[in-house]
């Protein structure tokens, strides 16, 4: 598994304009909580716990990120929780409404990312690793991250990478 630097920097080489990265920055997590609903049903209820496609797909995410780096992997652990939980709430609702959120929002999430890279005038990453996928969420919460002043050593890091 490569290092979460190296993830990132190969991500970023995609995502180097300003309104790219802010089309992600919505699109992104529409597309995350889009998926969590979608996957939300069947569920399974065990006393107060709900199991779901979204709750496996998320615990694998999860263990995924905490293996490249803790403290974001802790963040996207919270950040995938917030999701599934939203996901659940609006799988409890009508078929028609779990279904028309769902796609809504997975649609108009897919929707940016294309506007964002049509200014980047570069396809996206996944569509030479789909290993992008995965990332592209940790991208986003690194950036975040980053503007608030956190982690200039991953920052440095990538910004050092051949990648970039």
């Amino acid at each position: 598994m490569k290092a979460l630097t190296d993830q990132l920097a190969q991500y970023a080489a995609y995502h180097r304009e300003a309104r790219n990265i802010v089309t992600h920055m919505i699109g992104i997590p529409l597309i995350v909580v889009a998926v969590a609903t979608l996957l939300s049903r069947p569920a399974l209820g065990i006393g107060s716990l709900v199991l779901s496609p979204a709750v496996l797909a998320g615990l694998i995410a999860a263990i995924f990120y905490l293996r490249l780096d803790a403290r974001f992997g802790m963040a996207m652990a919270l950040l995938l929780a917030l999701s599934i939980w939203a996901g659940q709430v609006l799988a409890a609702q009508s078929t028609a409404l779990w279904l028309a959120s769902g796609l809504g929002m997975f649609t108009v999430g897919w929707v940016s990312q294309f506007v964002g890279h049509y200014f980047e005038g570069r396809k996206p990453a996944f569509m030479d690793d789909l290993m992008g996928l995965a990332i592209g969420p940790l991208f986003i919460v690194a950036e975040l991250g980053f503007l608030l002043g956190l982690r200039h050593d991953v920052r440095r890091a990538m910004q050092e990478s051949p990648e970039l």
